[in-house]
C-alpha cells in the first residue's frame, strides 16, 4: 500500500470537485477549495474520522469495499479507480462496469431528484440512490455480503416484504427469478453470480420451485405498488435504464398516472427535508 500517494490522491481528487458535481448544495462561501472531508466521507458511507485517516497516512488498509466506494463518492473514472486500487494495495476490480458507476452515470441520476431513483448492480445490490429512494425504498444499508442483494432479502429474510403487499408477492418473486435468470446465463459461471443462485436453491424452496421453471426475462419496466408508513400506499412505474455493459441498471420509479402517487412523493420530500433540518 503506498500510504503517500493514496493520501495524495485523495486529497487531490477532493479538491478538484465542487458540492454541485455531486449533488450537494454549495452552502456558505468555502475557505479551500473543492469539498470537505465530512463530505466525502458522508457520499462514501464512512465516518468523517476514518476518511481523515487516510489523507493523513494513518489508519487500518482500507477494504475493496471501501476503496470502491471512495472512486464512487469521488467521480473516479474507471482508469482513476484503476490507480486507486493500486495505491490502496489492491488488484482493481475487472474492467466490467460491475461496482464501479461512472462519473456521468451518478450526475444523470442525480438531477432526477423529484422521483426515487437508485443505481443497482445486475445482481440487484443498490450503489447508489437518492435521498426520495432512502424514504420509498428504506435505506441501502443492509449489512454486507448477500444481505446486500435484493433477491436474497426478498427470498431469506420475510422482513424485506413489509412494504409490498402480500397478494404482490408471487408476481414480484417470480420477476426477481427471471431477471436472474437472464444474468445467470450471460455470466454462465461467474462467481458471484454462482453464489448466489446456489445459496438462494439451498435456502428458499420459493426460490427454487420458480428457479426450476426456467423462464428468463430481463425487466425494464414494472408497475409496483408500495406500502409507506407514512403516506400509505403507493402505486409506481419502474422504469429501468440498463447500461451497455448490462452490469448496471438505473432504476426511476415514477408515479403511475391516474393515482395519487405524484402528490404523495411530494409529501414525502417535504417529510425529507424537515427530519434532515431537525437532525442538523
Amino acid at each position: 500500500m503506498d500510504r503517500a500517494g493514496l493520501a495524495d490522491f485523495l486529497r487531490r481528487r477532493r479538491e478538484l470537485l465542487r458540492p454541485s458535481d455531486v449533488g450537494l448544495p454549495d452552502g456558505v462561501r468555502r475557505r479551500t477549495p473543492g469539498l470537505r472531508r465530512d463530505e466525502v466521507a458522508q457520499l462514501a458511507g464512512m465516518s468523517t474520522d476514518y476518511y481523515a485517516r487516510l489523507e493523513q497516512c494513518r489508519g487500518a488498509n482500507p477494504s475493496e469495499p471501501i476503496v470502491a466506494a471512495l472512486a464512487r463518492a469521488l467521480r473516479c473514472e474507471l482508469d482513476e479507480r484503476d490507480h486507486l486500487f493500486h495505491l490502496a494495495g489492491l488488484a482493481p476490480p475487472a474492467r466490467r462496469a460491475g461496482r464501479h458507476i461512472r462519473p456521468g452515470l451518478i450526475s444523470l441520476a442525480g438531477r432526477l431528484t423529484d422521483v426515487p431513483v437508485c443505481i443497482c448492480t445486475d445482481l440487484h445490490e443498490v450503489l447508489w440512490q437518492n435521498a426520495l429512494a432512502d424514504l420509498v425504498l428504506s435505506s441501502q444499508d443492509h449489512g454486507a455480503g448477500r444481505s446486500r442483494k435484493t433477491a436474497w432479502r426478498w427470498f431469506t429474510e420475510p422482513a424485506s416484504r413489509a412494504r409490498v403487499p402480500e397478494e404482490d408477492w408471487p408476481r414480484h418473486s417470480l420477476a426477481l427469478v427471471n431477471d436472474l435468470r437472464a444474468t445467470y446465463s450471460r455470466r454462465a459461471g461467474e462467481r458471484d453470480v454462482v453464489d448466489l443462485v446456489h445459496g438462494l436453491l439451498k435456502r428458499s424452496t420459493e426460490f427454487r420451485t420458480l428457479w426450476e421453471r426456467h423462464e428468463v426475462a430481463v425487466r425494464r419496466s414494472a408497475r409496483k405498488r408500495l406500502l409507506h408508513p407514512e403516506v400509505g400506499m403507493l402505486h409506481l412505474t419502474c422504469e429501468i435504464l440498463l447500461t451497455p455493459e448490462a452490469d448496471l441498471m438505473v432504476m426511476a420509479f415514477f408515479p403511475t398516472e391516474g393515482t395519487d402517487a405524484r402528490e404523495k412523493l411530494d409529501l414525502l420530500r417535504v417529510i425529507g427535508t424537515q427530519n434532515f433540518q431537525t437532525t442538523v
